[in-house]
């Protein structure tokens, strides 16, 4: 890359596809492309392709003719969803990622940008997560085959590079939240789940909410906004065959995550955990170096701040939908994400 050359200058004679541009991360990404004056930006929305069939993949190839791939597409949830959708989730990811990026060789496509997860790492990874050691172990029970499925991607694109020459990264985020998650509690990750428990207690009078495992473990939490321009920074400037971690740095246990969204929520009651739920990894806290080395990227959004703008879009959605939300009698759309599925993280 061109030390010299601008953001603008570099993406004006660019076509883009993002896979998922429809979605929560998607969408952020694709408005950060605009704001970069991007040349042409394509997102293959799944009433017209299916990204899992190799015929539907071709056709997109085909209509879309992009320069770049950003592969955001996923088909994911939390610790709930993962444990009902175990093979689904394993089998449309792969499908989905080693087909995508098969046919973007044979169409000469100049960069693809894999988009793995934190759950490829090992159960007991030490902490901070460092890329060496994505290899050391078997993954976190409950999330394996989602993490194993997108951890192919890294596989495909080091061989790619090494037999075919072709430039394709891949970059392993942590979990992420922001206005647009998705909040249906059957498939949501944990941030979106307990902003919506305490905003529905709150609302309704409730003098307990119940939360999933012992609160005991930690995580490690991304902005939606920061996650968009990592992407957007390594698709520009990174074009190397390591992995590279995507976070903020900053972990905390979610007993005190909990007692923070609820406080900010101003919701009154108690909290009872329900230690009969798993609790999943015991810890995920990503060492952010390289990030920083490679490509200059650092989270800017705090905790506090990211979840000032999650709740209040969340509350503010909620209204305008239906005045007597969160009534169980309310025609609400569960996710308030606007995704095209629940269960379809940005496809």
């Amino acid at each position: 890359m061109n030390p010299n050359e601008s953001n603008k200058d570099f993406w004006r004679d660019k076509s883009v596809v993002v896979t998922g541009g429809g979605g929560f991360l998607g969408r952020v990404v694709v408005r950060k492309l605009q704001e970069a004056n991007c040349g042409k930006i394509g997102v293959p929305r799944q009433k017209e392709f299916d990204l899992t069939r190799i015929d539907q993949i071709k056709r997109m190839y085909s209509v879309m003719k992009p320069d770049i791939v950003i592969h955001l597409a996923a088909v994911c949830g939390g610790i709930g969803a993962n444990m009902a959708m175990s093979a689904e989730f394993f089998y449309k990811n792969l499908m989905m990622g080693i087909q995508l990026m098969e046919e973007a060789r044979h169409n000469k496509v100049e960069k693809f940008v894999a988009i793995g997860t934190v759950c490829a790492y090992p159960k007991f990874t030490p902490t901070p997560f460092k890329e060496k050691d994505i290899w050391n172990g078997y993954p976190e029970e409950t999330n394996a085959p989602y993490g194993l499925a997108k951890k192919m991607l890294l596989v495909q694109a080091q061989a790619y590079r090494k037999q075919y020459g072709f430039n394709a990264i891949y970059l392993v985020p942590i979990n992420l939240y922001g206005p647009g998650d998705n909040f249906n509690l059957q498939t949501s990750h944990v941030i979106p789940a307990l902003v919506r428990k305490f905003v529905t207690a709150k609302i309704e009078g409730h003098k307990e909410v119940v939360c999933w495992g012992t609160g005991k473990v930690s995580r490690e939490f991304l902005y939606v906004e920061d996650a968009a321009e990592a992407i957007i920074a390594a698709a520009r400037g990174y074009n190397g065959p390591e992995p590279v971690n995507i976070g903020s740095g900053n972990e905390i246990m979610i007993s005190d995550l909990a007692d923070k969204i609820k406080n900010m929520v101003g919701f009154t009651g108690s909290i009872r955990w329900d230690s009969s739920k798993p609790d999943g990894q015991p810890r995920r806290l990503l060492d952010v170096s390289r990030a920083k080395e490679l490509f200059g990227f650092e989270a800017k959004t705090t905790l506090t701040e990211g979840l000032k703008q999650t709740i209040q879009w969340y509350e503010n959605l909620a209204l305008s939908q239906n005045s007597s939300f969160p009534r169980k009698s309310a025609t609400v759309d569960p996710s308030f994400g606007g995704r095209e599925s629940s269960l379809r993280n940005d496809l």
